[in-house]
């Protein structure tokens, strides 16, 4: 099983509406990944999807590490998680009082 790291630039979304920018990135994610690691499938773990939903719907992070990793010999399923793990923000307002 392989590993690779991938830096994702969403900053082309915010040229859209604000409208639906968090599932835009997600697709525009996927479609990366597709494209750079020529998988017919691609499992998107939770932790890309609450990092791109920390901030609100429309103002979806500008960039995005993740780890690509191929669950199967030939590589034509892979998991995408990210590379750097973030508390979330509840967690981080908590630990400083």
């Amino acid at each position: 099983m392989s590993e690779s790291i991938y830096i994702v630039s969403l900053s082309r979304l915010y040229w859209t509406r604000r409208y639906r920018r968090a599932a835009r990135a997600l697709k525009y994610i996927r479609n990366f990944i597709k494209r750079h690691t020529k998988a017919e499938k691609i499992l998107i773990d939770e932790s890309v999807n609450r990092y791109i939903f920390t901030r609100r719907y429309d103002k979806p992070p500008r960039r995005v590490a993740v780890a690509v990793m191929k669950l199967d010999q030939e590589g034509k399923v892979v998991k995408v998680s990210l590379a750097i793990p973030i508390e979330s923000a509840k967690a981080v307002e908590g630990s400083s009082q």
